[in-house]
């Protein structure tokens, strides 16, 4: 499992709305990034410094960083500095808080687009989680326990919460679109978890500088940067750009770590890439795969990745 802290408000509506979400696998109510010290609820609201905030623990293989953190903006005023609804102080600020330094990107990323579509200044913190103390027993699963007590969340984000993460999967998609669309090799690896043939996919041998999307639904996965020639037949690249899902695989009487998007079936990441790079060899099919030049970025509405591309 994995694990993410969010702050945003009263934590007694924020904790309900998460543990509704398929893939969250526990929550957990408390007092973060404050003075070292126990506290309580008395020293919080008296100005201790602390956030009211939710440990979120979620299945990466069923529900993305990036999805929980869409659904934690949609509940929260970005802008507005230590209030949310009817809850004023520092204790009730806004804040996203990590344990895994590999969050950060992802974080970074996800505010960056969001102030992009706010005027004002967003307020929300992004750091790394200094402590955490668990709130009093009666705090914790509150609305559970009080159905009628307050909260400042409607209750038809609760029911969005619900239906957020479906089992089918993070992001639907037509599969007879995808077979009009994509050609047979794309639609069998993508979505049948099919491999091509190595040595034969169209990005083996390039090496142009330009980002790499997934070929379903043109989202950013990985940089011309961080390509290299492994010499195994297929694209090897030593790090993602975006957050990808990693599973088990245990086909063909082997185990590996598949690696997936929202949508598609990449391929798999392997301990055996270059040491002074990390040591990963993401070992991706070119048929997941639709290459955007470093020239045309800008003009396809790719440009905040161009810092990715040296």
């Amino acid at each position: 499992m994995s694990e993410i802290y969010f702050a945003g408000g009263c934590f007694w509506g924020v904790q309900h709305y998460f543990e509704l979400v398929r893939g969250v696998t526990g929550t957990e109510v408390g007092y973060a990034n404050g003075p070292e010290g126990n506290v309580g609820y008395r020293e919080v609201c008296a100005g201790s410094g602390h956030a009211e905030t939710v440990k979120v623990e979620y299945d990466p293989a069923v529900i993305s960083l990036s999805a929980l953190l869409d659904l934690y903006f949609d509940v929260v005023d970005p802008v507005s500095v230590n209030r949310q609804g009817n809850d004023a102080g520092v204790q009730y600020r806004t804040g996203i808080y990590w344990t895994d330094p590999a969050d950060e990107i992802v974080i970074k990323l996800a505010l960056e687009a969001l102030q992009r579509r706010n005027d004002k200044p967003i307020a929300i913190e992004a750091e790394p989680l200094k402590n955490f103390i668990p709130a009093e027993a009666y705090h914790q699963d509150y609305l559970d326990k009080n159905p009628g007590g307050y909260c400042h969340i409607g209750q038809d984000m609760f029911e969005k919460a619900r239906n957020a993460n479906p089992p089918h999967g993070e992001a639907a998609v037509d599969k007879g679109e995808l077979r009009q669309r994509l050609t047979p090799m794309e639609y069998a690896v993508t979505q049948e978890s099919a491999t091509e043939p190595p040595f034969t996919g169209e990005y083996d041998e390039f090496f142009e500088p330009g980002i790499y999307v997934d070929v379903v639904n043109g989202k950013p996965l990985f940089a011309s940067t961080d390509k290299y020639n492994s010499g195994c037949g297929w694209p090897a690249f030593t790090k993602p750009i975006a957050e990808l899902k990693e599973v088990e695989d245990r086909s063909f009487g082997r185990v590996r770590t598949e690696v997936r998007s929202a949508v598609s079936h990449l391929g798999h990441v392997f301990p055996d890439g270059p040491r002074d790079r990390g040591g990963l060899r993401y070992c991706i099919n070119s048929a997941a795969l639709k290459f955007i030049p470093k020239d045309q970025m800008e003009v396809e509405g790719y440009g905040e990745f161009l810092k990715y591309v040296k």
